[in-house]
């Protein structure tokens, strides 16, 4: 797990300044405070930080092949390093033990292709003297972030957006339509960050750049979810696939030359990953968890007690405060670089930096709601469809559509979410499939009172509304069940595990997602959606899978909870003065971005787990991060920008 960056000129003759790169690294040195490097030759300059966790003492970047003709920085890890390096080692010389090598060697033998033989997590740059191209590419359900610009004298790229400023490559503005869209889902669509002039290469994709010769760079995708539906195997098989995908990955994702542990929720994702991991692991195992002492709706410590004490791990608990939180927020909103998916990045970050004082690898869970259907919304919006198709007769989805038997014997479940249910209903019943997704999903609800005209405009909502067709409608899905996952892999996932990357390298610690191997996402996707939904159940298939190897009080849990943090409770006490301090002060009243009224207003009526507050309160701090320099060193403020490289 490492920090990345790069430069490099259009014009040949244009030699990369050591100093931008060495600044770019600087920013990034979280990341990888136990080695650097760099690379320049003459219009391309490489930089790198290493957190070291596979061949500690061989293992430096940037690294090159036998002759010297092709280079590497990358950030991530090859867990079926060990095989390929097998296959590479009949026409390659190998110098170390380490995943990167057998990446630059693969790429020699099959350029582009060698996306295809990958199983981890990554974004990788390398430059290929002979051809005079930068090839660079990203995992495919974005687990490590890349970043990029280009300008009319070159191209950029970095694992976060701030060594893009700190490099003096361009200075922080916002984008317009990152805005609307953060305003709308909390989080950016397709390659757009809330930066003007900054992309992110999107995940399963991969960049090509040759200078001299190209304008600019090309993206194209090299893998995507398949959705064509598998006739020929039982539900059985697939059951039983995927206990076996599962420990196959848990088992290669515990490949280490360092300590591993786990984050330990307490919920049935996290506690697979734990329970699989414990069985295979060769030493003692550690876990991590965190809760809240203000409630028990703020606490599973309990049942991630239970779990570790049935693996026999050991085991370390975490108590986050309101102290805490507005002590650290702003910190943690430069560290997000983009303020993103919810207030679980608080205790994240202090989960992350437990486990950081124990380990320097963790596993943990995240994916599983996205892969294997486990939000509550699914069945919200099954239930409305269901009754739809039967007063009017409709069967929209055709052979794989979920019916009223399906969905009835675990409506149940949703007694929890009848706040959900009420504002679903509030505004318009049995719409367009999009369009009733797009409700469950769309925070801009009531934000023309507390945001200003000149940032959301008359018409940001049918704008907003389009670019979430543009994805949501994929040809290639053929239920509802699929076209709602699949915008949520694409979208909120790769949101989730920003938070994951940023909160954990943060602390210079490594974090693994067993859940998120392709091959048992191509599995999930290619089962029949009724079979997947069958009963309502979120997460039937996962849960028939692994319901051997958890503790039966964790297996049978229905009280979903996802760490949630109890805003409510500080807003009306402990952080009182820091909502005010943000929000209220002449600063955020001079920005022009809120309307301060309905700013006071939401102070005073925000709901139990609601988000617009802290979407307001994350915009306020981003802005002072970045936009005021409040968190940038202050010579990326005074520094020239493009114009003058």
């Amino acid at each position: 797990m490492c920090g990345i960056a790069g430069i490099v000129h259009k014009d040949l003759e244009h030699n990369v300044l050591p100093a931008r790169i060495e600044a770019m690294m600087a920013a990034i040195h979280h990341r990888g405070p136990d080695d650097d490097g760099t690379y320049f030759d003459g219009p391309v300059g490489l930089g790198f930080k290493r957190l070291s966790i596979i061949d500690l003492d061989a293992g430096h970047q940037p690294m090159c092949n036998e002759d010297g003709s092709v280079w590497i920085v990358f950030n991530g890890e090859i867990y079926n390093y060990l095989e390929l390096r097998q296959e590479l080692t009949r026409h390659h010389t190998f110098k170390t033990e380490s995943d990167t090598e057998v990446i630059l060697h693969l790429y020699e033998e099959l350029g582009e292709r060698c996306l295809d033989r990958l199983n981890g997590m990554f974004a990788f740059a390398i430059w290929d003297e002979r051809q005079g191209r930068l090839f660079a590419a990203r995992d495919r359900l974005g687990i490590k972030p890349f970043y990029w610009h280009s300008w009319e004298g070159g191209f950029a790229f970095a694992s976060e957006p701030k060594a893009l400023f700190a490099g003096g490559l361009l200075k922080p503005e916002p984008d317009p339509q990152g805005l609307e869209q953060y305003l709308t889902f909390q989080f950016c669509l397709g390659d757009r960050t809330m930066f003007r002039n900054v992309r992110k290469l999107e995940p399963a994709h991969f960049l090509s750049f040759r200078p001299g010769r190209d304008d600019g760079p090309s993206v194209a995708r090299y893998w995507d979810f398949n959705y064509e539906i598998d006739v020929h195997h039982t539900e059985e098989w697939f059951v039983d696939e995927l206990l076996d995908l599962l420990q196959d990955s848990t088992r290669l994702r515990l490949r280490s030359d360092v300590p591993v542990g786990a984050h330990l929720s307490g919920g049935i994702d996290s506690s697979t990953v734990v329970c699989l991991a414990s069985q295979v692991y060769d030493g003692k195992f550690r876990t991590f968890t965190g809760g809240f002492r203000e409630s028990e709706r703020y606490d599973e410590t309990g049942y991630a007690k239970i779990v570790a004490d049935h693996v026999g791990s050991e085991h370390y608990e975490v108590w986050p405060t309101a102290d805490q939180f507005s002590d650290l927020l702003p910190h943690l909103i430069y560290m997000m670089d983009e303020p993103a998916a919810g207030p679980g990045l608080f205790p994240q970050y202090h989960v992350s930096k437990l486990a950081s004082e124990h380990v320097k690898v963790v596993l943990g869970g995240q994916g599983g709601d996205e892969i294997f259907g486990g939000y509550a919304r699914y069945l919200v919006a099954y239930l409305e469809q269901c009754l739809k198709g039967s007063i009017f007769g409709t069967q929209e989805e055709g052979e794989y559509i979920v019916t009223w038997d399906n969905i009835a014997p675990n409506l149940a479940l949703l007694r929890q979410y009848s706040p959900m249910l009420q504002g679903f209903w509030q505004d318009g019943l049995f719409g367009e499939m999009d369009a009733r997704y797009f409700r469950l999903l769309n925070r801009s609800t009531d934000v023309e009172s507390v945001i200003s005209g000149d940032v959301w405009k008359s018409d940001s909502p049918a704008r907003m509304f389009k670019a979430f067709q543009e994805i949501f409608n994929d040809s290639a899905t053929k239920s509802y069940f699929n076209k709602m996952t699949n915008f949520d892999l694409k979208t909120q996932l790769p949101a989730l595990l920003q938070v994951e990357d940023r909160m954990s390298m943060s602390v210079s610690l490594e974090s693994r997602v067993p859940l998120l191997d392709h091959r048992i996402v191509d599995l999930m996707t290619r089962m029949a959606p009724p079979a997947r939904f069958k009963g309502g159940d979120t997460k039937r298939v996962f849960r028939d899978a692994v319901q051997h190897i958890l503790p039966k009080e964790v297996y049978e849990r229905r009280d979903k909870m996802g760490f949630p943090v109890p805003l409510k409770e500080w807003y009306a006490g402990p952080l009182q003065g820091f909502l005010s301090d943000v929000l209220l002060d002449d600063r955020t009243r001079s920005r022009g971005v809120f309307r301060m009224e309905g700013v006071e207003r939401a102070i005073r009526t925000e709901g139990q787990f609601g988000r617009q507050l802290w979407g307001m309160l994350c915009l306020e701090l981003w802005f002072r991060a970045f936009m005021d320099g409040d968190a940038l060193p202050e010579s990326v403020t005074e520094r020239a920008a493009v114009s003058s490289l």
